[in-house]
């Protein structure tokens, strides 16, 4: 993965085979206070001007077109949509009624971007012969096999992990780390668990050949990212970004 840098944006950028993954930081925006500055999240209690053209600018800077980019209503889960080449989605530049409750988009189609929101949970991007997919991985989701179903869907061979809590800082309860228990041992120290780690092998148990990660902390780097566990709610979200080239 390297950095990349547009009008004030920064992002750091992956490559799959026939797609382009872009994980944003809080960096380039307008927003202020604990929303400062590149808060993508509309449903926090940031200004809505100031977040969509926080939205406006970021499409501006990878150079994608914002009434076409899919998002969704993330509710921690392992629900995946998959949209078409005719799909429209305004809800990235004018929301109105709810998306759809969804974690995980899918698709085939070009000039169409995905797009996840997090802030400690993990954006994971995976590739492959069947089409991209974007996914917002939490605890629940991992535990609910969004990857696994996104991975088949897609027959997917490379992935890439975005910037999320790391094994320093996400201390679970034993009922958390439980749910991974079939992943094999050193997935935890002490009430820490490796949720980087804890989606590394899913991806590679689907048979995914190349896993890229960012291994950035999302609750130790406060200039950074956004921490929803670190600001204790009071805070922007930051995306994870795909599409098809």
């Amino acid at each position: 993965m390297v950095w990349r840098q547009s009008g004030g944006i920064e992002w750091l950028e992956a490559s799959l085979p026939r797609a382009r993954v872009c994980f944003t930081t809080r960096k380039g925006g307008i927003s202020q206070h604990s929303y400062e500055s590149l808060n993508l999240g509309v449903l926090t209690d940031d200004e809505r001007a100031s977040v969509l053209e926080n939205r406006r600018r970021l499409a501006e800077a990878l150079g994608i077109d914002g009434r076409r980019v899919a998002m969704g209503r993330q509710v921690h889960g392992s629900e995946l949509q998959i949209h078409g080449p005719g799909s429209v989605e305004p809800h990235y530049l004018d929301p109105g009624e709810m998306p759809r409750e969804v974690d995980g988009h899918l698709t085939t189609a070009t000039g169409l971007s995905m797009l996840v929101l997090a802030a400690d949970c993990l954006p994971v991007a995976l590739s492959g012969p069947g089409g991209v997919a974007m996914l917002h991985c939490g605890w629940r989701g991992l535990a609910g096999s969004i990857i696994e179903r996104a991975a088949a869907s897609v027959g997917a061979t490379e992935a890439a992990v975005g910037p999320g809590i790391g094994p320093c800082c996400y201390e679970v309860g034993e009922e958390v780390a439980e749910a991974f228990s079939d992943l094999g041992p050193g997935l935890s120290q002490g009430d820490n668990l490796d949720l980087w780690e804890v989606a590394s092998r899913k991806l590679k148990r689907t048979g995914v050949e190349r896993v890229q990660r960012a291994d950035l902390c999302t609750f130790c780097d406060s200039d950074r990212f956004f921490s929803h566990r670190r600001d204790r709610g009071i805070t922007g979200r930051q995306a994870g970004i795909a599409w098809i080239e």
